[in-house]
């Protein structure tokens, strides 16, 4: 019976060409060419196929299911699909974005959201990140260049766009772990305050500081960055890179409305976030086991917002692509790992980060998730320079 039900499912599955090996041996093609992809139940799945991406997504996790070929195919044939996937939202983004719709975040809840995925601690990360533990989209001048060197070249590029000068204050709402604060206050003699709500980073970037002996320039706080005093507070530049996605949908205006009570006139915000093309609730798995709490936003509800606070937009740039090119090498640093990994956590964890580092990577390359960098000011800047040509030399 329940082989039935699969093979039904499988068939209403278009535009696809894959094969499937059933747990009593025998083997299914679905589509009209060369299979692409090759799916193998080790054993008989408990699957409840009135949410295919949880529990196709657990009985991975579980060693029930595995996969031969490019998960981008699988990625493609989801979101080619989505319409027959229930209750799988975007199904195409099955393994990369994250859910929260309409439903407000606490700040105490956004807190525990953050320890779930960030404070899986400072020694996993480093394993698979680079050098400056940056955990979100590089920067690729060219493909050849190292993860360490991506990395450096967006907390150049983004810095850049700040148009910073000597003196200025920085805020960086979401500092990771510190390395643009640092680099600022290095690089431009600024005044940077980096604000987190992991332990993690909080403690790793606070320890940075004090090793280069910039606590003179250079500041931590573990804080909700709705908690800023603005009558106390004031930025002339205020930066947010991978938090945007965190705030829930139903408070992206408070977002928007803090950083307004938070700039100085004139001042510049720099927002780089993951996007969406439409705005639609997406999958339950992800948001179970990597990113409780989280929501993607649309490009144009994002900028849809910055009028309402005389937020002028003064440039839009996609690193679809280098989010793709960050991404594999996530996951071939994450490889390299994997016995330290499983002795840390267990195989289960193992195979289910596998998965979304892998399904995020394919689904920047085929099912129109993106990454933007929206730069705006506070009201008109008429002192900015006329072209971004200073960006690339």
């Amino acid at each position: 019976m329940k082989k039935t039900v699969l093979e039904s499912f499988f068939k209403s599955i278009r535009q696809a060409d894959f094969k499937v090996v059933y747990w009593d041996g025998t083997e299914s093609q679905y589509g009209t060419g060369e299979p692409k992809i090759t799916v193998t139940f080790r054993e008989e799945p408990d699957l409840n196929l009135e949410d295919p991406v949880m529990s196709f997504g657990e009985a991975y996790m579980d060693g029930v299911i595995d996969y031969e070929g490019d998960f981008a195919e699988i990625i493609r044939v989801a979101e080619l699909n989505k319409d027959r996937l229930p209750n799988s939202g975007l199904g195409g983004k099955m393994i990369s974005a994250l859910q929260s719709l309409n439903k407000t975040v606490a700040k105490k809840k956004q807190q525990e959201n953050i320890k779930h995925h960030y404070d899986l601690g400072n020694d996993f990360f480093s394993l698979w990140l680079d050098g400056t533990m940056n955990y979100s989209c590089a920067y690729f001048q060219n493909p050849e260049m190292s993860l360490f060197e991506a990395q450096m070249a967006k907390i150049d590029h983004t810095l850049k766009k700040l148009n910073l000068s000597a003196g200025q204050s920085l805020l960086d709402i979401g500092s990771g772990w510190g390395w643009l604060i640092i680099r600022a206050a290095e690089k431009y003699d600024v005044q940077a305050l980096g604000i987190t709500l992991s332990e993690e980073q909080y403690q790793g970037t606070r320890e940075k500081i004090q090793s280069m002996g910039l606590q003179d320039r250079v500041d931590v706080q573990l804080k909700n960055y709705l908690d800023l005093d603005e009558n106390v507070l004031q930025f002339d530049k205020i930066v947010s890179i991978g938090m945007f996605e965190h705030v829930g949908k139903s408070n992206l205006a408070q977002y928007m409305e803090k950083v307004n009570k938070l700039l100085v006139p004139g001042g510049l915000s720099l927002l780089h976030t993951i996007t969406g093309m439409v705005e639609k609730g997406v999958n339950s798995w992800i948001e179970k086991y990597i990113f409780p709490g989280g929501y993607i936003p649309s490009l144009r509800e994002t900028i849809g917002l910055l009028p309402e606070y005389d937020f002028h937009l003064l440039h839009a740039e996609s690193l679809r692509l280098h989010y793709a090119l960050t991404l594999d090498q996530w996951y071939k640093n994450f490889k390299g790992h994997l016995e330290e990994i499983e002795q840390m956590f267990d195989r289960r964890f193992v195979r289910m980060w596998g998965l979304y580092l892998q399904g995020c990577a394919a689904s920047f390359r085929v099912s129109g998730l993106d990454v933007h960098q929206l730069l705006f000011s506070k009201g008109l800047n008429n002192q900015l320079p006329l072209t971004f040509a200073h960006l690339y030399r």
